[in-house]
């Protein structure tokens, strides 16, 4: 398929023109997307909104036994946040168990849930060693660039 370099361009610029994050076009045989990681831009602006509003009420119900909602402002200093927009994923399939359970062990680089973003699974990491304190994300759950999802201390 010969690509169509001044195509891809001009749907390129029609994404930033409206905003879009990734654009299908199709002519006959042909099919072109076109994508851009940028899309994730705007997201980081409104992250301020989600993260003030996920720790409190939706996670303190699951986590309340494990840390007073008083303390989690102090404990999200060893939280792993979303590197994108996407939902995120506590077990990885349907039925499955969950990656990681409060209380666990965990080391930097073992999979903690994972974040689909555009029909790709990636695993979120553990950054360094140590316990699951908090899980401020249930599974199913949309969740926004830079938001925490898991306290590990």
């Amino acid at each position: 398929m010969k690509i169509d370099s001044s195509l891809v361009r001009e749907l390129a610029d029609m994404l930033a023109d409206t905003g879009l994050t990734e654009i299908e076009v199709e002519d006959g045989d042909r099919k072109i997307r076109v994508s851009r990681g940028g899309g994730l831009m705007p997201a980081t602006q409104m992250a301020p909104a989600a993260q003030t509003a996920v720790p409190a009420p939706a996670a303190a119900p699951a986590t309340a036994a494990e840390a007073p909602p008083a303390d989690s402002a102090t404990d999200l200093a060893g939280a792993v946040k979303s590197p994108m927009v996407g939902t995120a994923y506590l077990a990885p399939e349907p039925g499955a168990a969950d990656f990681i359970k409060i209380g666990d062990s965990v080391n930097a680089g073992d999979t903690l849930l994972i974040v689909e973003a555009m029909k790709v699974m990636n695993p979120i990491t553990a950054t360094s060693s140590g316990n699951v304190k908090q899980i401020l994300v249930e599974n199913a759950q949309p969740v926004e660039f830079d938001q925490p999802l898991v306290v590990i201390g």
